[in-house]
């Protein structure tokens, strides 16, 4: 449908570790919509987080079929995963990611640097997407310089600048204490009204409580997925 973003259908994922064989994934169907926003959950080793990376396209499935704005993923190969992963994908890691010698405007450029903008569109970009998560006074601060808080929301620059597709936030609020976390967690909730579509992994109930669906994953396997009320 037009307004499918991602279609995953029967998704495996097997990792050889030695003589033995690690199921992942165990045939995942999965769509999200355009302005869809998800959280996922899960125990450790559930496979959430393979399932993060390849709709990110930082692994590829051992089988399935992977549509991403109607575009066959799970044929690409590794320069055209990385045009995709560069251009429609923003990701917001738990530990920021952050360049330590770079001002907060020139890590939000560096996927611009990328992407070849050229430099005066590169600043101009990286300006209005700080103004976006409410840094405009912060911009020539290094990481060093900056709360935890702050921090994330220059990853979150970063990640918007690209105007992605689909952002994913991989535990955001996971190095942060509660009252950074629910300022985060409200400047996601921004970003959705904006017209963004999200999705990001959780272990905590409240965080996720702020997506409108959340997909619980088990042994590899979407074994809920549910409308928040």
């Amino acid at each position: 449908m037009m307004n499918d973003l991602i279609v995953l259908k029967g998704i495996t994922r097997v990792y050889e570790v030695g003589t033995e064989r690690i199921h992942a994934l165990a045939g995942v169907d999965l769509t999200i919509r355009r302005n869809e926003y998800i959280s996922t959950m899960g125990p450790s080793g559930s496979g959430k987080s393979t399932l993060m990376n390849i709709i990110g396209c930082l692994d590829t499935p051992t089988s399935g079929t992977y549509e991403f704005e109607g575009e066959p993923v799970h044929e690409m190969d590794d320069n055209q995963l990385a045009s995709i992963r560069n251009r429609k994908i923003g990701f917001v890691f738990q530990t920021f990611n952050l360049l330590p010698k770079l001002t907060a405007l020139r890590n939000v450029e560096l996927p611009l640097i990328y992407a070849n903008v050229p430099r005066d569109e590169r600043m101009k970009r990286a300006e209005r997407a700080l103004e976006q998560v409410g840094l405009t006074d912060r911009m020539t601060h290094k990481p060093n310089e900056l709360s935890g808080g702050q921090r994330q929301r220059v990853a979150i620059a970063r990640a918007l600048v690209t105007n992605p597709s689909v952002i994913l936030a991989d535990e955001p609020t996971g190095n942060l204490d509660s009252k950074s976390g629910e300022d985060i967690m409200r400047l996601f909730d921004d970003l959705h009204e904006a017209g963004n579509t999200i999705i990001l992994v959780t272990h905590e109930k409240y965080i996720a409580n702020h997506a409108q669906r959340t997909l619980h994953i088990l042994d590899g396997k979407i074994n809920e997925d549910t409308l928040n009320g």
